[in-house]
């Protein structure tokens, strides 16, 4: 598992521009629309920037980890993708370290982008229990999503392909999400599809403890219970995948 994750982080050193790609949109929404949105929203959101601020966190990991599908069609363009499938590392070595990159990835993604924040009076929890709970929510967010994408990238025939596929599936995720707005203020029929979307769970959570509000113990349990669910199940079919490719 750390032969495959060094490896991927050292293409990644050494391709520095894909970390500031998938950073550039997060960023931008975060001071474009982040900008324009308090001063419409000024009258029933007191600081829309932290307001939003969990629905760009989600919005970057998604990003980081749909470059890790890309790093897959390269390893198959320069056959080292099948150089690790005939070698005798585990199968569950290879999906965990291909997840993990991604993760970190995401990580340090996201501590940039809170780094930007504190620009837009954005303010990182000072207390140790809702720090820890932020960074679990996003750590298993980010393991699914690598995990999701990862096996995209092992259905789907090519490159092109899936970023289609996967632009198809993030913008209308984050959009009927709670990122942007509050769900209360939206119509029956738009408020249940909202709900339904896991994220915008995580982003509600995020968003109480980057807002200071009272700690959501109840609701931060149950989103965990969830994200692991879909980590197992995501983490499960990539491993399906990855063996038959190797069956082949």
């Amino acid at each position: 598992m750390l032969n495959i994750l060094y490896r991927n982080m050292k293409w990644r050193v050494q391709n520095p521009i894909t970390i500031v790609i998938t950073l550039i949109q997060p960023i931008l929404w975060m001071v474009l629309y982040g900008t324009v949105g308090a001063n419409s929203m000024h009258s029933t959101i007191s600081n829309y920037n932290a307001f939003i601020l969990p629905g760009i966190m989600v919005l970057v990991t998604f990003s980081a980890c749909c470059s890790g599908g890309i790093i897959n069609y390269i390893m198959k363009n320069n056959a080292s993708f099948y150089r690790v499938l005939i070698s005798p590392v585990k199968r569950v070595s290879v999906v965990s370290g291909q997840a993990l990159e991604t993760v970190i990835l995401s990580f340090i993604e996201i501590s940039v982008l809170m780094a930007v924040s504190l620009f837009f009076s954005v303010r990182v929890p000072s207390d140790p229990l809702s720090f820890l709970s932020m960074l679990i929510i996003l750590f298993l967010t980010a393991f699914f999503l690598s995990c999701l994408t990862y096996t995209m990238s092992l259905l789907l025939p090519n490159e092109v392909v899936y970023e289609t596929v996967m632009n198809a599936i993030v913008l209308p995720t984050f959009f009927l999400s709670s990122a942007l707005f509050p769900s209360e203020t939206l119509s029956k029929n738009l408020y249940i599809v909202i709900y339904l979307n896991p994220f915008s769970h995580v982003i509600n959570i995020l968003r109480k403890i980057l807002m200071n509000e009272p700690f959501p113990a109840r609701e931060f349990f149950s989103v965990s219970l969830l994200l692991l669910i879909l980590c197992i199940i995501t983490f499960s079919c990539a491993l399906y995948r990855l063996k038959k490719e190797t069956a082949k």
